[in-house]
């Protein structure tokens, strides 16, 4: 009867909501330690991909080069990101997240500026990625 009553404690202790939650931030924790090794090997990958295009010309553009390289920082940013989440106590800095943003719209701009209403439209996101940004610098929304 000792141990029935000991499982049902364990059982209730795991049903707990400060547990469940400790449960599922292990759990997160580790997916995304996993996604960090995955975009370790995506930036090895790109990295090389980067050197076979200095070292053996082909017909490609600059455009599309320069795209290779915001993408580089991409896979940098993300890593980052991952990293700062474990630095910080398990949770996202924003600015972070915009800081990707912008780069990702840099990406954009230069692959596709053929139409200049869509250059436009992706410049104005930047400014209002950037007016969020020092918004959140601010003392106001500023978490220490």
């Amino acid at each position: 009867m000792n141990d029935t009553k000991k499982e049902k404690i364990t059982l209730k202790n795991i049903l707990e909501p400060k547990n469940i939650s400790r449960l599922m931030q292990l759990f997160l924790s580790g997916m995304l330690f996993i996604l960090g090794a995955v975009l370790s090997v995506l930036l090895v990958m790109n990295t090389w991909s980067l050197i076979l295009l200095v070292i053996e010309p082909r017909e490609i553009s600059s455009n599309e080069i320069l795209g290779f390289i915001v993408t580089w920082f991409l896979y940098f940013e993300f890593l980052a990101l991952i990293a700062k989440y474990y630095q910080s106590g398990l949770h996202f800095p924003l600015r972070y997240f915009i800081y990707i943003g912008v780069t990702a719209i840099i990406r954009l701009i230069i692959l596709y500026h053929d139409d200049p209403v869509h250059t436009l439209i992706f410049s104005l996101a930047i400014l209002v990625l950037l007016v969020a940004l020092y918004l959140a610098n601010t003392k106001l929304l500023k978490r220490e």
